[in-house]
């Protein structure tokens, strides 16, 4: 059990009052202090042992009583770079809290674009009655989904779900979820764009992830396929998409991430044909139950942490992942 007395607690998370209680119950001697994200100081961070929310790790680096943080995301972009937290700091994310907002965001993407909804709705705005022509199902195509995590395993469940044949992608082997048809590992991914018709990306931001589909893994891809991507805009290579779209290598895109963001207004992947793109929006905390969940797995820490239990999603600082 970790001693709590003169434990100081920073929590950024945004809670109701019974959830603040009942946080405070999990480590009753301890001291609590919750602030808004624009509120925080180095000097709070600096005396904090345990930070539960996104704080900027510019404010943890040289910080030397943090022994926990619990991150309110599920990318641990900048914390898992040496040095920013103290040796032997625990790190944790929010992994399992962003599934259903992320899942139902991406398909709604695939509808407007599969449907042509964003065309029907420039031309309702413009007061035209006009017929936009073919359009493709759900049903019977591939989707292909990179990154097999919470997001992606929920998005792949509902694909599945409304009969399309799912291969998920994930960095090692396993045991294969019963909403797959098929689970690969990532060197297979180039041999298994040629079959997909969606292909769904909700990847961190890692050397790996860098840049991943750019001109060369576009040019594998169906002509009347689609991307969607929700992780990090950096593992599409902008430029490249563009060039495909415009070319009509592939036929359209769905984006709540771009590289770079916030995207320029004067940026051509704006009025490039086939994109629909939203602010960075699918996750946060738009849909109340991502905020509750993230609150769920704070609390349920913070009674592991202090009767020495492992924690739920440690993050492995080599790779950025959450800990198998």
């Amino acid at each position: 059990m970790n001693e709590t007395i003169n434990k100081q607690v920073l929590v950024v998370l945004p809670m109701n009052e019974s959830e603040k209680d009942l946080l405070k119950s999990k480590m009753p001697e301890a001291s609590f202090l919750f602030c808004k994200p624009t509120e925080v100081t180095e000097e709070l961070v600096k005396e904090a042992n345990i930070i539960i929310g996104n704080v900027s790790p510019t404010m943890i680096k040289g910080t030397n009583k943090l022994e926990w943080i619990q991150l309110n995301s599920a990318g641990t972009d900048g914390y898992c770079e040496e040095g920013v937290l103290p040796k032997n700091a625990l790190l944790t994310n929010a992994t399992g809290a962003y599934g259903l907002a992320l899942s139902e965001h991406m398909l709604g993407m695939v509808f407007e674009i599969k449907k042509k909804l964003n065309l029907y709705y420039i031309n309702q705005l413009n007061r035209k009655w006009k017929d936009e022509g073919k359009v493709t199902a759900i049903e019977g195509s591939t989707t292909l989904v990179v990154g097999l995590g919470d997001i992606g395993g929920s998005f792949a469940k509902k694909m599945k779900a409304l009969g399309s044949y799912t291969i998920g992608i994930r960095r090692t082997s396993g045991l294969k979820p019963e909403y797959l048809d098929e689970l690969c590992t990532m060197d297979e991914l180039e041999a298994l764009l040629s079959r997909a018709d969606i292909v769904a990306l909700s990847l961190p931001n890692t050397k790996e992830t860098y840049h991943l589909f750019n001109k060369e893994m576009f040019m594998h891809m169906k002509m009347n396929a689609i991307i969607i991507n929700v992780g990090r805009g950096n593992a599409i290579c902008t430029d490249d998409l563009c060039e495909a779209l415009e070319k009509g290598v592939i036929a359209g895109a769905g984006l709540d991430v771009t590289d770079p963001e916030p995207l320029p207004s004067d940026h051509k992947l704006w009025n490039t044909r086939g994109v629909v793109i939203t602010p960075h929006v699918s996750g946060a905390y738009h849909l109340e139950e991502t905020r509750e969940r993230i609150v769920k797995i704070s609390i349920e820490n913070l009674e592991r942490f202090l009767k020495g239990d492992d924690l739920q999603n440690i993050v492995d600082f080599k790779t950025g992942y959450r800990k198998r």
